[in-house]
């Protein structure tokens, strides 16, 4: 039985054992560092947990098409056919989708080329892949918790009145975008904070009205999975 599963690839080039669990382990390894690169230099409005985990399962996805394929050009063909249904039949929105549909056709495909113990194998380390991102969170920031935006009316000379009020209600406020108005007397503002209290949300956006100058302010909590 161990020595089915150990060398259970059938194929016309059947792939080692210790050279599959090495690809797949190195794959996981570089693809969890580039993760972690984009989610220390990561800077914009725009921030997505899905696709930080992407990165992390994509390179071992990969690193199983490209054994499976084992310079078969039939099975490479069969693949891109596979893949023109994925993207022109079906629009997926969400990259961990996408990941998780090249996963079960890689597998499928290794099945299909009698590749067993890659299958098996390579289905695993996967599966542990998505199960480790969903428990253990990875790829979630926790910077801020409460996205303003508002349009400034004021010179930008006065924006520290604006700043003691963010200071006053959060730990840390940075700001993520500002646009000067081509007259120069204000500017539209995009904040990143972190409240001291978030169930008091409500009075910072009540005092950041009443604040001369501010104007169109407007607010929404950061979402755990996908922080806009």
């Amino acid at each position: 039985m161990l020595d089915s599963f150990l060398h259970g690839d059938y194929a016309s080039a059947p792939t080692p054992l210790s050279v599959l669990g090495l690809s797949l382990l190195l794959s996981f390894l570089i693809g969890k560092l580039i993760a972690w690169v984009y989610m220390a230099t990561h800077n914009g409005l725009s921030y997505s947990r899905a696709f930080v985990v992407s990165l992390v399962v994509l390179p071992v996805s990969v690193a199983l098409v490209m054994m499976v394929l084992a310079n078969s050009l039939v099975t490479a063909f069969g693949l891109m056919a596979v893949f023109a249904v994925v993207r022109f039949r079906n629009i997926l929105r969400d990259t961990l989708d996408t990941a998780y549909v090249l996963a079960s056709i890689v597998v499928g495909m290794a099945c299909g080329t009698q590749k067993f113990t890659t299958a098996v194998l390579g289905g695993g380390v996967l599966v542990a892949i998505f199960l480790y991102a969903w428990l253990t969170a990875f790829g979630r920031r926790h910077h801020y918790d409460f996205i303003l935006n508002l349009q400034w009316a004021r010179p930008s000379a006065e924006l520290p009145a604006l700043r003691d009020l963010l200071e006053r209600h959060s730990r840390k406020a940075r700001c993520a975008n500002q646009r000067v108005s081509s007259s120069g007397t204000g500017a539209d503002l995009s904040y990143h904070l972190l409240l001291r209290d978030p169930d008091r949300a409500d009075e910072l956006l009540l005092e950041l009205n009443a604040l001369p100058g501010a104007k169109n302010v407007n607010g929404v909590r950061a979402d755990s999975e996908s922080e806009v």
